[in-house]
């Protein structure tokens, strides 16, 4: 395949990775909106856990699986990708199968660790995915094996639309059916099973289709032992650095609901607590750091090839880049969204209950997009094992700190322990990656994003507490965020241009500030 068209590919996934993360922030929205926040609530602390044992099963099937293929392929061994797959696709089936018997029989018992009975019926409910997603997976990675990214790229996006659909109908029917909480939870919980099997039935159609194995090979007992150590080989390792992640969200979800109960309060009280503060706060975390996210996919592939042929400079030059964008793109997100918190709470969700927790997650927001890119980029940098120790590390930390400051402070302590502990991620990953491939790691044009995105935060904090936006209805606010990303985002533009902060080659990286700069 020509680099065109592996490059287009690698846009392509990046594009179909970014719609979906997007599909996946933006629905607790609606959801929170048909089903209020106990629904959010009792779906926020179960989704971690659930997504932790999914990447037990999955992460790292599909890398695995396109690596082994690629270079079967490359030594024209037919026979080889043939056993590949078949060995795939049983240990696919197996861990499906075991994974989904253990947390169906083990709910009641893992609802416990969450904070009680009200999460039972989601836990049931979300594990049959478990039995499709690693089939799923195999058929990811058999095409991306092939250089074909589109197959992958649309089921991505395939899953995720018909998921986020599931989600809302089932919201809305329950909740109009007055089904208690934890059934409606349960029920939004099936959009995963759902959101799955449709991306399975395309992947196995386009399969079926292209018919692209075409051998008449035995595999025996020695053939599939030979495979599977090969594929747990290469599986595991990126197995555990996808987990260590995941993790922080699976210690809010074993400690803050336990320490909210030891307060006195009621499962239900709980889960209301949880969907108004956390709930609503990921929602829009998640949509600031996006961006990150996407953009560290085409990072770590092209830091690798840079390392792999000793070009560290080239190294050092991709790694500044990428933390140049970073800081361009992640001090406004972040910054706005702190300022504009009240409104905007208000307009997506109707009321303005926790903006004080969601003002504090939202500061987050800019050092999780820092922790995302440069955790991935020291897997990109063959330090995997560092950046996972770091990520650990940080995971016992906030467990600790979790507990010591909800107790005290309730959900502003859990707040501020994530910010805290994001903060931690990135000075730590940052002093490693600095270690491994010298960088600037503070630049003047960095300062300078901080700062206009500063006066742009204080400008707009100013309006919204002048304003008094709270007392606005919700069509007013609405109105007034838009007014207010508009008047941000001129501001931070201006000064950018006006200090000559931004240079003709980061300018280039991003359209509409290359046309601005010609304009100076």
């Amino acid at each position: 395949m020509s680099k065109s068209s592996l490059l287009k590919g690698a846009i392509l996934l990046t594009i179909a990775t970014f719609l979906s993360k997007l599909l996946g922030s933006v629905f607790r929205i609606p959801l929170q909106n048909i089903a209020g926040d106990e629904v959010l609530g009792i779906f926020s602390v179960v989704y971690p856990v659930y997504m932790s044992i999914l990447i037990i099963t999955v992460a790292g099937i599909p890398l695995a699986i396109s690596k082994l293929i690629s270079e079967a392929r490359a030594k024209g061994r037919d026979d080889d990708v043939y056993f590949i797959y078949r060995t795939a696709t049983i240990l696919g089936v197996v861990f499906g199968v075991v994974s989904f018997i253990l947390m169906f029989v083990l709910a009641e018992w893992i609802a416990g660790f969450l904070g009680g009975s009200l999460m039972t019926y989601s836990i049931l409910a979300v594990s049959v995915t478990l039995i499709f997603a690693p089939y799923m997976a195999v058929y990811r990675g058999f095409f991306q094996g092939y250089e074909d990214m589109v197959p992958t790229a649309v089921s991505q996006v395939l899953e995720q639309f018909v998921r986020v659909l599931v989600i809302i109908v089932a919201a809305y029917y329950l909740t109009i059916q007055a089904f208690a909480p934890e059934v409606v939870s349960a029920g939004v919980m099936i959009g995963s099973v759902v959101g799955v099997l449709a991306s399975l039935v395309y992947l196995k159609v386009i399969f079926a289709r292209r018919k692209p194995i075409k051998t008449a090979s035995k595999m025996n007992k020695e053939t599939f032992s030979h495979w599977a150590k090969r594929i747990l080989i290469v599986a595991l390792p990126i197995c555990f650095g996808a987990l260590t992640m995941a993790l922080l969200n699976v210690v809010d979800s074993l400690t803050i609901p336990r320490q909210l109960s030891a307060l006195g309060n009621t499962q239900s009280e709980v889960a209301h607590i949880y969907g108004t503060t956390f709930g609503r706060g990921q929602a829009l975390v998640q949509m600031a750091v996006v961006f990150a996210s996407a953009l560290i996919l085409p990072l770590i592939p092209a830091i690798t090839k840079a390392l792999a042929t000793n070009d560290k400079e080239r190294a050092s030059m991709i790694v500044d880049r990428g933390n140049t964008i970073t800081h361009l793109t992640a001090w406004p997100a972040a910054m706005g969204l702190a300022a504009l918190t009240v409104p905007i709470n208000y307009a997506l969700f109707g009321d303005v209950l926790g903006s004080d927790v969601i003002f504090i997650l939202s500061v987050s927001a800019l050092f999780t997009s820092f922790s995302v890119l440069t955790t991935g980029m020291l897997q990109g940098a063959n330090r995997e094992f560092a950046a996972a120790i770091i990520v650990l590390v940080c995971s016992a930390a906030k467990f600790v700190l979790n507990i010591i400051l909800v107790a005290q402070y309730g959900m502003i302590g859990a707040a501020i322990s994530t910010l805290i502990v994001y903060v931690a991620i990135t000075v730590l990953n940052v002093y490693i990656l600095y270690r491994t491939l010298p960088f600037p790691v503070v630049r003047r044009s960095h300062a300078l994003y901080a700062l206009a995105s500063v006066v742009m935060g204080a400008v707009l904090l100013f309006s919204v507490d002048y304003f008094q936006v709270e007392l606005w209805t919700r069509l007013n606010a609405m109105l007034f965020v838009a007014a207010g990303v508009a008047v941000g985002a001129i501001i931070y533009v201006v000064i950018l241009i006006g200090t000559k902060a931004i240079d003709d080659d980061i300018a280039s990286s991003l359209p509409l500030l290359s046309k601005l700069n010609r304009r100076k």
